[in-house]
């Protein structure tokens, strides 16, 4: 009998419990031919030509080898070493594996190049896509890409410069040696703007640039002086502010001197940064560092600015990538998770949220590749005075929308996965993490809403093109036609403009984005955009949505597995 009561006693080392109710991961899909919107988009404003490149690119991003080596990136942080072994100087970062996987395949890529190599219809709109695409794994990375992509409008300004940097800025490789830039065919490049004292204020920079011998575009500087936020100290020249005695200039200056000595860029410490982890952050000082003027002595706003438009247009696309993967996910884990009877995406309430979130990507991605094709069209012809004044007034106030709603919509998609959106196993997490960083890296909140009232201080004609450009949809929608007619009537009275700049810049946003989404055709997209964001359901939370809405169309654009 004791043996036969022994026999029913449970096996210590039985399976507690059996795994069910988890959505599959999230990987081994194709980014763009399961992102509808982007497909749409893509063809819309003029890249359709790029689409097979595309798909490749939304093969390899939507992989679990490439997933992976974001989740690589972010847990082994970049490690600052100031001296070598033998205890010489090097200022080195070194960085994961997977950083270096990452950085190739974006280069590779041409995501730094495509626009300035082949510029032709739509190339714009192409490279954004790209880095829409690449963005979605891991946002750090794209810091060095960006602004790499970002320098040659700067650097093309001084003939020499061009002539002796570009052709290997522009090669579509990847180099990470600490060697100088003589003894490689592919560079990276950064900036350094910001100052202690002054942040945003540039003008406020106390680093002084003193000739070497002639002084002028091209000419050689040294340098003294500091960087408070210099990202990605690896790259091998860096676009510097600095003062003259004609003001503030521009700066070319490299890690390493011509005759391979080092540069005296002396690295103080890496940013202990809340997010945006991959990717190094500095703080340098710059003892007697040797560069070369970029454009003219005293314009060093106005030359490093064609950086900085460069970097505020990826600020959208990246903000924007990152909504997209946060409903990716969101949707996904709704897809394969059932709670009191029905699939979490058959429950009523959380479709509200899931088309919500997704009507949020939607309005970003217009407004962003309206962008795109904007400085494809001024780019292709200069004289194009439209397109320009559309971008001027575009950057900062997409800038400023899109990058601001990013935080609050991540929450709200990491929400939806519950308790396992909080781990860092998964990708939300680090998602939230990365949301707040476009929206303060390029200039904060406040100082896009101002560079929008400064567009319209010194340029008036770009509100004349902000309306004819919404002006092309006036007669589709009442409760649109009301809200640009009410957005007119902002403008015939700027008293305290500055303390109303926000507000402003939501409507000029917001409107446009409605307008877009009118033009692409979508009608249940467009509906359900307006209905929610105009008028008086502006002020709301996510899952708020009006009842009598098209929500299966908005959720199966939203589906990461979908690619009808």
């Amino acid at each position: 009998m004791t043996a036969k009561h022994d026999n029913l006693k449970p096996d210590p080392l039985a399976q507690t419990h059996e795994v069910f109710n988890q959505a599959r991961a999230l990987e081994d899909y194709n980014a763009y031919d399961n992102d509808t919107a982007l497909r749409e988009a893509v063809r819309r404003h003029g890249a359709g030509w790029a689409e097979d490149r595309l798909s490749a690119h939304g093969a390899k991003t939507g992989s679990a080898e490439v997933i992976e080596w974001g989740f690589l990136a972010n847990e082994h942080k970049p490690q600052f070493f100031s001296h070598d072994r033998q205890g010489y100087r090097v200022d080195a970062v070194k960085y994961h594996e997977a950083y270096h996987r990452l950085m190739t395949l974006g280069l590779e890529s041409g995501i730094h190049s495509a626009p300035w190599t082949d510029p032709r219809p739509g190339a714009h709109v192409a490279r954004a896509a790209q880095s829409y695409l690449q963005g979605q794994v891991e946002a750090g990375h794209g810091c060095p890409l960006t602004m790499t992509f970002a320098s040659v409008p700067s650097i093309k300004l001084t003939s020499s410069l061009a002539k002796e940097w570009l052709p290997k800025i522009l090669n579509n490789a990847y180099d990470p040696r600490n060697v100088p830039h003589t003894e490689k065919q592919a560079l990276t490049i950064g900036m350094g703007m910001t100052e202690k004292q002054g942040g945003s204020d540039v003008r406020a920079n106390t680093t002084r640039a003193y000739p070497v011998s002639a002084e002028g575009p091209g000419e050689a500087y040294e340098l003294v002086g500091h960087k408070w936020f210099t990202s990605a100290p690896m790259c091998d020249a860096f676009l510097v502010l600095a003062q003259t005695d004609s003001g503030l200039s521009c700066f070319l200056v490299p890690r390493w001197r011509p005759d391979g000595s080092k540069n005296p860029i002396q690295v103080q410490r890496l940013k202990n940064k809340m997010g945006n982890v991959s990717n190094a952050s500095s703080e340098i000082e710059l003892r007697g560092a040797l560069g070369w003027m970029v454009g003219e002595e005293g314009r060093g706003v106005p030359a490093i600015i064609e950086m900085v438009a460069m970097t505020r247009f990826d600020c959208m696309v990246g903000s924007t990538s990152g909504q997209r993967q946060a409903v990716a996910q969101a949707v996904n884990h709704a897809m394969g998770r059932a709670a009191f009877g029905k699939t979490l995406i058959d429950q009523p309430l959380m479709r509200n949220v899931l088309a919500d979130l997704q009507l949020e990507v939607e309005g970003s991605l217009a407004i962003t590749m309206r962008m795109g094709e904007a400085l494809d069209n001024s780019t292709l012809d200069p004289a194009n005075e439209h397109e320009k004044l559309l971008l001027r007034l575009g950057l900062p106030a997409g800038k400023y929308w899109i990058c601001k709603r990013t935080p609050f919509h991540a929450y709200e998609a990491m929400e939806c996965l519950g308790g396992n959106g909080v781990t860092e196993d998964f990708i939300m997490a680090r998602l939230y993490r990365e949301a707040p960083i476009n929206a303060i890296w390029e200039g904060s909140g406040n100082v896009q809403a101002l560079d929008m009232l400064r567009a319209l201080a010194k340029t008036p004609a770009v509100l004349e093109v902000w309306f004819a450009e919404l002006a092309k949809t006036a007669g589709s929608d009442s409760r649109l036609d009301q809200a640009v007619t009410s957005l007119k009537r902002e403008f015939s009275d700027m008293d305290e403009a500055e303390y109303r700049a926000r507000d402003i810049v939501d409507r000029l946003s917001l409107t446009l984005q409605a307008s877009q989404l009118v033009a692409a055709g979508n009608g249940a997209v467009a509906e359900a955009f307006i209905a929610s964001r105009l008028g008086e359901h502006g002020d709301r939370n996510y899952g708020t949505l009006p009842r009598g809405l098209d929500l299966d169309e908005i959720l199966r654009r939203a589906n990461p597995w979908e690619s009808s």
